[in-house]
Order: C-alpha cells, then sequence, then structure tokens
C-alpha cells in the first residue's frame, strides 16, 4: 500500500493523504480523483462478473468444431436441435481439417472442438472427454444375397467390397484390425469419403463395412439398403471431444462441452447394439 501511494504522490505531484488530528485525511486533489477512481473500479469489476457469466440464448457468434463426415451424420442433427432451444442466435460450423490444422486451430481458438475419432491429438495441450463406442457394421442392398443370410468370412472376403480409406479417421481402426488378422477382401472401390455409399451399394453388389451409427443412419433414409452383422467380432473404438487447455476454463468453450456431453454418451446412444 505504502509503495503504491507512493507512486501516487508522484504521478500527480500532490501527498494526496495527510496526517492531521482526526488522523488521515484525503487533499482536495485527492477527493477529486475520487469520482474517476470509484467509476474505474466499477468497470473493472463489471468487466470482472461478464467474463464468468454466459448466456447462451443471448449469443449471436459462430461455433465451430472439427467433424469428420461420420461424425456430421452422428452429432450435427441432435446437436443443431439443442441449438435451436438453448442458442436460437448462435450458429455452427462443421470444419474438415488435417491433423496440423486441427491442433493449429484448436490452440488459435479458431476451432472450439475435435468431436469424433482423433487419436492423435495427445499431449499436455489438450484434453479430452470420451463420448460413447462406436462398433463396425455391414451395409449392402436390401435384395443382395447375404442380406437373409449373413456370410461366411470365406465368402465375405470373395464378395467385392467399397471401402472407405480416410487417414486418420476411425476406419483405420477396421483396416488395421484386418491386415493384423490377415483377412483379405476383395476390393472393388476406395473411396475417401462416406457420403456415396448408400447410392453406390443400391446399384451394385458391393459391401461396405462402416461404424454402425452410419449404418443405421443410412437404413433409416434410404429403403433400398439394409444392415447385416460381419462374419467376424471387429474391434469398437471411442468416440471423445478434444478441446485446447487454453480454453478449459473458457464459459463459452465449457458450455458447448456440456452440450454434447449430455447429448452423447454411453446411456442416450441411440443406435442399436
Amino acid at each position: 500500500m505504502s509503495t503504491a501511494l507512493r507512486k501516487l504522490r508522484e504521478y500527480f505531484n500532490d501527498p494526496l493523504f495527510v496526517r492531521t488530528s482526526r488522523g488521515m485525511e484525503p487533499t482536495p486533489r485527492a477527493l477529486a480523483l475520487a469520482p474517476a477512481a470509484r467509476e474505474a473500479l466499477s468497470r473493472i469489476e463489471r468487466g470482472l462478473l461478464d467474463t464468468q457469466h454466459f448466456d447462451p440464448a443471448a449469443r449471436t457468434d459462430t461455433f465451430s468444431i472439427t467433424l469428420s463426415d461420420v461424425g456430421e451424420i452422428v452429432f450435427l442433427p441432435r446437436l443443431l436441435q439443442a441449438f435451436a432451444a438453448q442458442a436460437p442466435q448462435a450458429n455452427l460450423r462443421s470444419v474438415s481439417a488435417s491433423h496440423g490444422n486441427v491442433e493449429r486451430g484448436l490452440e488459435a481458438g479458431k476451432i472450439d472442438l475435435a468431436v469424433g475419432y482423433f487419436p492423435a491429438l495427445r499431449g499436455n495441450n489438450f484434453f479430452q472427454q470420451r463420448l460413447f463406442s462406436h462398433h463396425f457394421i455391414c451395409l449392402m442392398r436390401r435384395d443382395h444375397p447375404f442380406a437373409d443370410a449373413p456370410p461366411t468370412l470365406e465368402r465375405f472376403c470373395a464378395c467385392g467390397h467399397a471401402v472407405v480409406r480416410a487417414k486418420g479417421r476411425s476406419q483405420e481402426v477396421l483396416e488395421n484390425f484386418l491386415d493384423k488378422k490377415r483377412v483379405r477382401r476383395r476390393v472393388v472401390l476406395e473411396t475417401p469419403h462416406f457420403m456415396s455409399l448408400p447410392f453406390i451399394l443400391s446399384r451394385t453388389d458391393l459391401i461396405a463395412t462402416v461404424p454402425h451409427a452410419i449404418g443405421f443412419a443410412y437404413v433409416a433414409e434410404h429403403a433400398s439398403i439394409t444392415l447385416a452383422k460381419p462374419p467376424l467380432a471387429l474391434p469398437r473404438f471411442d468416440l471423445r471431444q478434444h478441446w485446447h487447455r487454453k480454453f478449459h476454463n473458457d464459459p463459452r468453450t465449457t458450455w458447448l462441452r456440456g452440450v454434447i456431453a449430455s447429448l452423447f454418451n454411453d446411456e442416450l446412444d441411440e443406435w442399436p447394439r
């Protein structure tokens, strides 16, 4: 306190407080400064309190989330419904980015969350929260020869397959597993996208092995395709949300993480096992 008072006295070239018979009293200069100081302190207090208060209903900004194409199908419909109810004036942007760009985007605040399967987002600078697990299921046209009678592993491998190859995504879990088990399929089509699969499968005899949520979503929207259980036990993988530690206590990001965690978890998994 003494040091601060000394600096103020030097700055204003005034003692500001002097000792009298009634104790320390302000000088006229100090009394003149009091209203401005009081207003400045009030602004600082309001600013500090405002940073701790977050009202989603009043937000008009855009929340950015990195998702794969599978993630858009799995997460966006229900997330948009939650935004309409809780933050009706806010916007949502789905961002597709490489691993390096995701890291830099999260660090810079250009991306609020990475949601889905992002195994490379590790280290001390990133937090993560598990949401729920996915497994794989086979997708094919409804009148496919294997639709009513699940194939043996031998017939499964001999059949033509459409394979999604997207680096760093959940499909790598399946491909790595099949390589270790030395399961060799007849790959007729390779594509980096899931979106075209329903249209391709409905007009061919190809089979695609996909995450179960996307399989059920496609069957619900496309009457021409159906699901079948794979002829071998395939691995499961976790879907998580990831954020940078710089924004761990940020009310804006905290709210978004809470919304996602409340919508997507083991208890509320809407896709049949």
